[in-house]
């Protein structure tokens, strides 16, 4: 056993409450609720439709929250719709994710139509390039066919 004796894994040695603070707080705690209750007794006398609001809109609430009206726009309730309520025709209103794709494939055919028709800078030089490249290309087979004819006329004085 450790030398200091038995102690939590804080290091601490535990603590017990008073009895007499633990009176105090419930004494306190019973006094709030009998003022809060006495006043909800008064409202719903005078009106019985709001009190039917606060008890189906208001829950037992800890803590701060019973003393403070917490409003916090982050914190929804997910309210489930039946299958009648939903409206199919409606248009659906799309995600940023989903515009930016659409437009980028909008934009991609628009530049794909107007390279095809060589109007972009990226297809002009693509032109220039084949242009080169037949010509080139015209110039060898030109090459090939006097190179051909030279040596047809050359065999032929040969095996005269």
């Amino acid at each position: 056993m450790p030398r200091g004796g038995k102690k939590n894994h804080k290091g601490r040695g535990k603590q017990f409450s008073n009895p007499e603070e633990i009176d105090r707080q419930m004494k306190a705690q019973k006094e709030l609720e009998e003022s809060g209750g006495a006043e909800k007794k008064d409202s719903s006398d005078s009106d019985e439709e709001s009190s039917s609001d606060e008890e189906s809109g208001s829950r037992k609430r800890s803590g701060v929250e019973g003393l403070i009206e917490i409003e916090n726009p982050n914190r929804v309730s997910q309210k489930s719709k039946k299958v009648t309520e939903i409206d199919v025709s409606a248009p659906r209103e799309l995600s940023r994710r989903e515009r930016e794709e659409i437009e980028k494939q909008k934009s991609k055919e628009r530049y794909m139509k107007l390279h095809l028709e060589g109007k972009t800078d990226q297809a002009r030089a693509d032109l220039a390039r084949l242009a080169i490249i037949k010509k080139q290309r015209e110039d060898a087979a030109k090459k090939r066919d006097d190179v051909k004819k030279d040596k047809e006329a050359d065999d032929g004085k040969a095996k005269r």
